[in-house]
């Protein structure tokens, strides 16, 4: 056999038994969660055309994407990101339409990483949009919802952590050149605070602006932080980005979730799409964020229809594996019962299954061809609830109870 063929690419992987199990388990507990806030499903193709994505887009770069050609010629990618394809759907579905639209989602995205970064090429996110929405009335509601995320899904030693993409835009006002303020994202995406404080020592910007620069990497904490942040800047920009951050915690106060909450002012994404809160949830066990999100209000509008929006993607694969690692139980679909029948007892064995399927239970039948051990033993591996041993047509035994 051609080895080669039973292995997978790198970054992919197979999802398989227990572990498939509780992940759609999982699933539903999060879609759960979406319903009760009254958010419908929305399915969006896996490959899109490359200009639905493309850098004026604000997500991901090319060189990140897997891209491709149809039979005309056109450049499609494997979709790097949910967001812009439901901002697209939108734009042609919901184009006059002016109350808010509320949609979730669950889908694999694809990045074509380095090999060196040790990261899933393919990954599976599930995640929720509201649309037409330009308040921090819907600020609040899609982090609450993303926090009964994290408590549905199990987690209790979790953080999730608010920014503010105006503050940082407020304090570049004075600076012209788009390279610069590429670099300091750059700098501060990266965490690169040293190297920050070398770069905006070098440029020609007022020293109260270097200050707040200088002081990035202390401006998180809890709700007290925002004080701090607002005191030292004047712009307008920045001080209303600290306005919507107070009217955020308040609400969130109201959901009784204020627990959960600190903020970050250094806090920006690489999807330059965002333009107000932002936000990120961490937990134990994973070296990333278990779920990303925040406010795009021009997103939409690069495909015809302005639309303030705000929206959250849950990364399930950082998920789980930070569940596991914290040993939080995640419960998996179980099989009520297994049926097992000698050929003798066929006619009985399999209306019974019948009967059994007819009032919801989940059964799997199979005629006998190994010992009774063996079949226990599979129970118990693939948590079946109940085996029972047709051995005639007259004779059932419940091999659970050990009769």
């Amino acid at each position: 056999m051609n080895q080669k063929r039973v292995h997978t690419p790198e970054g992919v992987r197979d999802i398989y038994g227990l572990e498939c199990k509780k992940r759609l388990r999982l699933k539903d507990k999060l879609n759960h969660v979406f319903a009760l806030y009254g958010y419908e499903n929305i399915i969006t193709p896996t490959f899109e055309f490359f200009d639905i994505f493309n850098s004026e887009k604000g997500t991901v770069s090319s060189k990140e994407m897997y891209k491709f050609f149809d039979r005309e010629g056109n450049t499609l990618v494997l979709r790097p990101d949910i967001t812009p394809s439901v901002a697209r759907c939108v734009a042609k579905y919901y184009d006059s339409e002016e109350r808010n639209l509320r949609f979730a989602y669950t889908g694999n995205v694809f990045l074509n990483n380095s090999s060196y970064q040790l990261k899933l090429k393919e990954t599976c996110q599930m995640g929720a949009e509201l649309i037409n929405d330009p308040s921090s009335h819907g600020d609040g509601e899609i982090i609450a919802m993303a926090l009964d995320c994290c408590l549905n899904a199990g987690l209790k030693d979790f953080r999730l952590t608010i920014g503010q993409v105006e503050y940082f835009q407020g304090l570049v006002e004075c600076i012209e050149d788009e390279d610069v303020k590429e670099q300091l994202r750059e700098l501060i995406i990266n965490k690169n605070f040293f190297g920050l404080i070398e770069f905006v020592e070098s440029l020609d910007i007022p020293q109260a602006v270097k200050d707040v620069f200088i002081q990035f990497n202390e401006l998180n904490g809890d709700v007290d932080i925002l004080d701090k942040a607002d005191a030292l800047v004047s712009n307008e920009t920045s001080k209303r980005a600290i306005r919507k951050l107070r009217k955020v915690y308040r609400m969130l106060q109201v959901y009784g979730l204020e627990q959960y909450i600190s903020f970050d002012l250094g806090m920006l994404s690489r999807h330059n799409y965002y333009t107000g809160v932002i936000f990120k949830a961490y937990t134990y066990g994973t070296g990333d964020a278990v779920l990303k999100g925040g406010r795009y209000d021009n997103l939409i509008e690069q495909f015809g229809k302005k639309a303030p929006s705000i929206g959250f993607a849950i990364v399930l694969d950082s998920l789980m594996m930070a569940m596991e690692r914290q040993k939080i139980e995640m419960e998996a679909d179980s099989t009520d019962m297994l049926i097992i029948y000698e050929e003798a007892a066929m006619e009985a064995a399999i209306p019974a299954a019948a009967g059994y399927r007819k009032k919801g239970k989940a059964v799997i039948l199979e005629k006998k061809d190994r010992n009774l051990e063996e079949y226990i033993a599979m129970a118990s591996d693939q948590s079946i609830g109940c085996v029972l041993y047709y051995e005639t047509g007259d004779s059932v035994r419940d091999l659970t109870k050990g009769q």
